[in-house]
């Protein structure tokens, strides 16, 4: 949509430019020209008009080609301010300079423990569209953090909520609809580990081990019997992704993926 083009390169000119983030991607190890290094640029950008603060970002495909507008893989917007004592935010994204629609997110919080969330989408002949409503209410209880998460789906007319509870090294996650059920039990071991398992109404059991590495850096692994066993490692600039696919005790073709970034 040109339009909504137009307006978030609005947004990008009016707001104090930072510099720019190449990030580098390698699938399966092998790769046959530049095009498989999937090399991407990332820009972002924020400032403020009036009482305004304003934010704005392009993703590009970092390869030669003629085609200018095949280029950018996304470009968003977002303005923040202030209405009547509550936080409010409008996001738009758009996947090319050509698109026909942008999607949208509006968010709304009181500044204490309630949010509001809205996702939809604004096309150049469907006009515009919302899909999904949730709110989000945070509480303390008896030294606990609960969180009740009640979300609609507007074009499925689906409900689910999802409750949360937190306390000292233990947390737990319920999502609950009427036809499926989801509780995810997450135990801090010691300083370094923890163990998350998942189970669902349907049979699906996941369990997964976090271990920190030290700083920001961590080591992930999911086991789902009978499908994958993944491995994420987060060594800050660099993220390394490993998936087994399993099936029984036989063991598929491994996938791998490394990203680095490198800020300029």
């Amino acid at each position: 949509m040109k339009v909504s083009c137009i307006a978030l390169l609005t947004i990008i000119g009016v707001a104090t430019a930072s510099k720019p983030q190449l990030s580098i991607q390698v699938k399966d190890g092998s790769f046959a020209d530049l095009d498989g290094l999937e090399p991407t640029i990332s820009w972002e950008t924020s400032g403020k008009s009036g009482d305004v603060d304003l934010e704005a970002g392009i993703k590009l495909a970092a390869r030669a080609t003629g085609d200018l507008g095949s280029l950018p893989k996304s470009i968003w917007g977002k303005a923040s301010g202030d209405l009547g004592g509550w936080g409010v935010s409008a996001r738009a994204e758009v996947e090319s300079f050509d698109s026909e629609s942008a999607d949208l997110e509006i968010e709304a919080n009181d500044g204490e423990d309630l949010s509001l969330k809205l996702t939809g989408s604004l096309g150049k002949d469907s006009g515009l569209a919302f899909s999904n409503i949730e709110a989000t209410k945070t509480m303390d209880s008896d030294g606990a953090a609960v969180s009740i998460n009640p979300r609609y789906n507007i074009d499925t007319e689906e409900i689910d909520v999802v409750v949360g509870y937190s306390k000292d090294d233990t947390s737990v996650k319920i999502t609950a609809s009427k036809d499926e059920q989801e509780i995810t039990v997450s135990q801090k071991m010691d300083d370094d580990n923890t163990i998350s398992p998942t189970f669902s109404s349907s049979g699906d059991i996941s369990v997964e081990w976090e271990r920190s590495l030290g700083g920001d850096d961590k080591l992930t692994t999911t086991l789902k019997p009978n499908e994958s066993i993944d491995v994420e490692w987060d060594d800050g600039s660099w993220t390394a992704n490993i998936n087994v696919p399993i099936d029984g005790t036989a063991i598929g073709g491994t996938n791998v993926s490394i990203k680095r970034d490198v800020s300029f």
